[in-house]
């Protein structure tokens, strides 16, 4: 069973290559992030005619988190219960595998733009009521993966300048002790499960040729409980999509699991 996460910054888009991406790589789940387009926008007929199903939270312009699946998402939540958010940046739901139901949850992670900023008071207590939320989640539903665009790069090996970036956005201490903390609840980052080629990194800024200098940061996670770790097999970042004409400034991040 393969999961993938990629923000497409903006799926209309970015329409046609998710498509063609699917098609390359027939993942039996993909959580998408900053759809930039109402729900009543989104293009479900056409992942339909794909083979798949989707269930999504929209927003004009900005936000936005859609799961894109074989199987039926049911058991549906959308942002983070008891917690006020104009936001749409989380959506939750269940799919059935072979061995039971598995819970993903899906977040585009506040950016918080910078650490001096009010919008960084927003994304340290958004990333409380997740943490807080996700606890809960994880005693109801013990096969659990988080996964989106974190906007944390978690260590010094995650961004291609740590020196020079850090205590900057997606750097801090505090950000960082607040990925810590997701993990403290039992989750782990698939991602570092395995040996990986040094400086790879997720997401690349579009100005001064980041990709083509490989000037990227790691802030795209798939984070799996304690329940199915064992059955992780790979994971791994298709840098493929990066290279298309108009790309989004992030590749998929891909995990295979023995489920």
């Amino acid at each position: 069973m393969k999961l993938a996460t990629w923000n497409v910054n903006s799926l209309s888009v970015r329409l046609p290559q998710v498509l063609d991406w699917l098609a390359d790589n027939p993942v039996d789940l993909l959580a998408l992030q900053e759809l930039k387009l109402s729900d009543d926008k989104f293009p479900a007929d056409a992942f339909a005619q794909a083979g798949y199903q989707a269930a999504w939270f929209g927003q004009k312009t900005y936000n936005g988190v859609a799961l894109i699946s074989r199987s039926e998402p049911t058991d549906l939540v959308r942002n983070i219960p008891g917690y006020a958010d104009e936001q749409s940046r989380v959506i939750a739901a269940t799919i059935e595998t072979a061995q039971g139901p598995l819970r993903v949850v899906n977040g585009y992670f506040v950016n918080g733009q910078d650490p001096e900023s009010e919008k960084f008071v927003y994304k340290m207590q958004w990333l409380d009521a997740l943490r807080e939320w996700l606890r809960g989640e994880l005693a109801q539903h013990p096969r659990l993966v988080l996964l989106g665009d974190f906007n944390i790069a978690p260590e010094d090996r995650d961004s291609y300048d740590p020196e020079g970036l850090r205590e900057t956005i997606h750097h801090t201490s505090a950000e960082r002790r607040q990925f810590r903390e997701l993990l403290e609840l039992g989750l782990s980052d698939s991602y570092r499960m395995f040996e990986q080629p040094p400086k790879s990194y997720s997401w690349w800024d579009y100005r001064m040729l980041g990709f083509q200098k490989n000037r990227g940061l790691r802030i795209d996670h798939i984070l799996i409980s304690e329940a199915i770790k064992p059955s992780v097999t790979a994971c791994a970042i298709d840098r493929a999509p990066r290279k298309w004409p108009k790309p989004s400034d992030h590749a998929p991040v891909v995990v295979t699991l023995d489920l």
